[in-house]
């Protein structure tokens, strides 16, 4: 890839022959485009950068069913990440990795709109170096993710071996992840997930499961730990690794993560919809202010060692809290 091109992000779509509604050029990419914004977009449409069908078209364009449109915005250079002192809670480290139990409410890495604060800001001043990662510098060590309002358990290599190695047991799903979750109803005792996940054509900023080969294959596996009258404690163990992963996948079979105010969560989706428990469930989602998603365990391979190492984390006091009440005023009957 030439240095001019890793300038720019280019998309290429076509609008969708179904689509009734007249949309406006400028409204339509601002949609399309992740953190897009209508006065950015207006001056990439005038100074040429987006073309439809091949030709320029001003702003107040009225989009057509079929309509191809390519876009090559210019990249902003982000910002060098710093280190920063945060209260960070490392469970294990040694000369090669840091295992962090994240708390929610953190987000993993510096991006747009996160460029302080995260936990790579953090770890940069806990430890003089982070393995260098090549896709971008502002990841150093990170090997996975974890959503910013999702709890629990992420390995970061602290060297360029260790980040070579961890990466590839990642890629070849060679590593134990199991996270619970309260969720909405009473699921099977267990069962499997399988659809492919990629960005919904409604709303850019969503994914959903897409038809087979139309989207990133994933997995995922699920057993019930505990039932009550209108929700579940399930234990959830990922083959895959994709963007919101769990939280996509249960709510594609309609059991919504408690809480999750992107997927579905945080309306009451089973049982009674007046009265006192319909009090109590917003009172719970309130309080949590995120879905109730922990990643409890981690186990995999040492870059270095090659001894099989496991860590396990307790639920943190607000998932706590919920499941307490629900064992208090929803035991289930079955």
């Amino acid at each position: 890839m030439s240095e001019e091109k890793k300038k720019t992000t280019i998309y290429e779509f076509k609008v969708p022959q179904g689509q009734q509604e007249s949309i406006r050029l400028d409204a339509y990419i601002t949609g399309f485009v992740e953190n897009a914004t209508r006065n950015k977009v207006q001056k990439a449409i005038k100074d040429g950068h987006v073309l439809v069908n091949g030709k320029k078209e001003k702003s107040s364009y009225k989009m057509l069913p079929g309509d191809e449109i390519f876009i090559e915005l210019p990249k902003a250079p982000p910002p060098e990440a710093v280190a920063e002192k945060l209260d960070i809670n490392i469970i294990h480290e040694d000369e090669d990795i840091i295992v962090v139990n994240k708390e929610a409410g953190m987000v993993v890495h510096p991006a747009y709109g996160n460029w302080s604060g995260t936990l790579v800001n953090g770890l940069m001043y806990h430890v003089d170096e982070l393995a260098e990662n090549e896709d971008s510098e502002l990841r150093p060590g990170i090997v996975h993710r974890l959503d910013k309002d999702t709890s629990g358990l992420l390995v970061v290599a602290k060297n360029d071996e260790a980040l070579a190695a961890l990466s590839a047991k990642f890629a070849e799903k060679d590593v134990e992840r199991t996270y619970w979750a309260i969720v909405w109803g009473t699921p099977e005792r267990e069962g499997t997930i399988t659809g492919d996940i990629g960005r919904s054509k409604h709303d850019r900023k969503l994914m959903t499961v897409l038809p087979e080969g139309k989207g990133k294959h994933a997995v995922t596996h699920w057993k019930v730990l505990e039932y009550f009258d209108y929700l579940s404690l399930v234990e959830v163990q990922l083959e895959t690794g994709r963007t919101h992963q769990i939280r996509v996948h249960l709510n594609h079979i309609g059991h919504n993560v408690f809480g999750d105010p992107t997927y579905g969560g945080t309306s009451v989706r089973y049982g009674p919809n007046t009265g006192s428990r319909k009090v109590m469930f917003h009172k719970l989602i309130t309080g949590l202010g995120r879905q109730a998603l922990h990643a409890k365990t981690l186990g995999f391979e040492h870059p270095t060692k090659g001894e099989e190492v496991s860590f396990d984390s307790e639920l943190p006091e607000d998932l706590l809290h919920v499941l307490n009440t629900l064992r208090e005023h929803c035991k289930a009957e079955y």
